[in-house]
């Protein structure tokens, strides 16, 4: 029961057209639908339900809102329970506000990021089916990424304010949602604050993430492809269209993941995510990182932060 996965992302973009060029040309996702507020709904090709990410149109780049799918309807209201016995308040929004979804309910992070629970989308199916698939659509397109993998959010954090929404987020996410922390980073002179966690309902090394910063924002979401072959391919990708490139291929200490971080025409990062890095379980071990290693824990070939990976989001 409860929360299974990430369902959706919803992004703000300044120009329709440049991101549809963006995630259908370049990612190679496939869009499913259109309302009349002018919003574009995609999906990757090994992906089920009818979208995994929602286009807006607007003058600012950035996130709207999150969304994760629970298992049964009846799961909605034991989690919205448990959201507001742990003191946030929760609006439930009827079937349909949420396109092509059924009811939800809709609630905010401590850290302010609007937060979406669901049971019901529309299915689509897989583009290579279900019965006798091949392991890829012959006819895909750009980098072809397989699923929305997860997505990196940044939250206030202010020690010498007493302001820390990672730490917040972090318990709120495992008292009221079930998610377990696979790894962190902490930091301080002691080593006791919590600056970023990696978390997880599935068995893959984070669902969800939370990173320190000045404000409240969006840092990224990550797109699954298989291996470092598939990473190198979506960088020539990326390259022969010109595509905005915050980091070239890399892997992760934290999660163990090959990477690469780029923009979408708006500004807002994406990542292509390759590997599995490890199984989590909730019975494993915490991974813990220290400040000194943190440049090695992001990118562990040269060990050295980027400062736009740190200072750029939306």
């Amino acid at each position: 029961m409860g929360v299974m996965r990430i369902g959706h992302v919803n992004l703000r973009v300044l120009d329709m057209d440049a991101a549809l060029g963006h995630y259908i040309g370049v990612l190679g996702m496939s869009k499913t639908g259109e309302d009349e507020a002018g919003n574009i709904y995609l999906k990757a090709w090994d992906e089920w339900d009818r979208y995994s990410l929602i286009l807006s149109p607007s003058d600012r780049a950035g996130m709207n809102h999150i969304a994760y799918k629970v298992e049964h309807d009846s799961d909605l209201d034991a989690l919205r329970q448990r959201v507001e016995d742990y003191g946030i308040a929760v609006e439930e929004v009827p079937a349909g506000t949420l396109q092509y979804c059924g009811r939800a309910m809709k609630f905010n992070l401590p850290s302010g990021h609007e937060f979406y629970l669901y049971a019901q989308k529309e299915f689509a199916g897989k583009a290579v089916g279900v019965t006798n698939p091949d392991p890829w659509p012959q006819n895909r397109t750009g980098a072809a990424v397989h699923w929305l993998d997860h997505a990196l959010l940044i939250c206030e954090l202010n020690p010498e304010k007493g302001i820390n929404k990672v730490a917040e987020n972090m318990d709120f996410m495992k008292k009221a949602l079930d998610f377990y922390l696979a790894e962190q980073v902490m930091v301080g002179p002691d080593g006791d604050i919590p600056a970023a966690a990696w978390m997880f309902r599935s068995s893959t090394p984070h669902d969800i993430a939370f990173v320190g910063g000045e404000k409240m924002g969006f840092h990224h979401c990550a797109f699954f492809l298989d291996s470092w072959d598939d990473v190198l391919k979506a960088a020539d990708i990326m390259a022969m269209n010109k595509v905005r490139i915050d980091v070239t291929p890399q892997r992760h200490g934290i999660t163990r993941g090959y990477t690469i971080y780029f923009f979408d025409p708006s500004g807002n990062r994406n990542e292509t995510f390759a590997g599995l890095g490890y199984l989590a379980q909730p019975d494993m071990p915490v991974i813990t990182w220290t400040e000194q290693e943190l440049g090695r824990g992001i990118f562990y070939h040269t060990g050295e932060l980027v400062p736009s990976f740190t200072d750029v989001y939306t």
